[in-house]
């Protein structure tokens, strides 16, 4: 499965592309940060991040796009420049008809260093690993995008079943209702 992995931001959007294969083996195929300064108009900025999206989906045409959740952050800013950032991508995975999975940062953290509370020389040194790079890769964002591509890779499928076992439970769940209301109704008129 090829997966595309996004840490979204207006400043640095680290975007990576791995290919898993049996059980657990990762491949890195491709890892970039697109840098949008602080003096650029926002909607500029935004349509960067998009371009550069659009560009990976039509160069390496992955399978589904992983990007992070964004969560409460200390500054309001930062957190909605995320969250713009995110929203552009998705966007681009959407018209390109690619699913979007979205991970937290402790999901992520835990899927590669098994510890929600890792940081993120730990998620790093441990994306070096798996990975079986020889250079760490820099900045931070790129890392993390590599990172959540990986967390998709090994949590997708698992949670995707999940998903649909979910489904399917409430369509039978529904399907039961359905028959008590019929039974019950049957039973009224019978005793009338």
């Amino acid at each position: 499965m090829r997966v595309m992995g996004v840490d979204p931001g207006l400043t640095r959007c680290g975007i990576a592309l791995v290919e898993s294969g049996g059980g657990r083996s990762v491949t890195a195929l491709d890892v970039d940060v697109v840098r949008t300064p602080a003096s650029m108009d926002l909607a500029d900025r935004l349509l960067l991040v998009y371009s550069a999206a659009v560009q990976w989906l039509e160069t390496h045409r992955p399978q589904v796009v992983a990007v992070e959740r964004v969560f409460a952050q200390q500054q309001v800013s930062t957190a909605m420049g995320t969250a713009q950032a995110a929203g552009v991508v998705a966007l681009a995975a959407a018209q390109h008809d690619v699913p979007v999975r979205f991970h937290t940062p402790s999901e992520v953290k835990a899927a590669v260093t098994g510890s929600g509370r890792a940081d993120k020389a730990q998620v790093t040194t441990m994306v070096t690993r798996i990975l079986g790079m020889q250079t760490r890769p820099t900045p931070a964002d790129a890392a993390d995008a590599l990172a959540l591509a990986i967390c998709q890779c090994w949590r997708g499928p698992m949670d995707d079943r999940l998903v649909a076992a979910q489904a399917k439970a409430e369509e039978l769940a529904r399907v039961h209702r359905a028959r008590l209301k019929a039974a019950h109704a049957a039973a009224v008129r019978a005793g009338q």
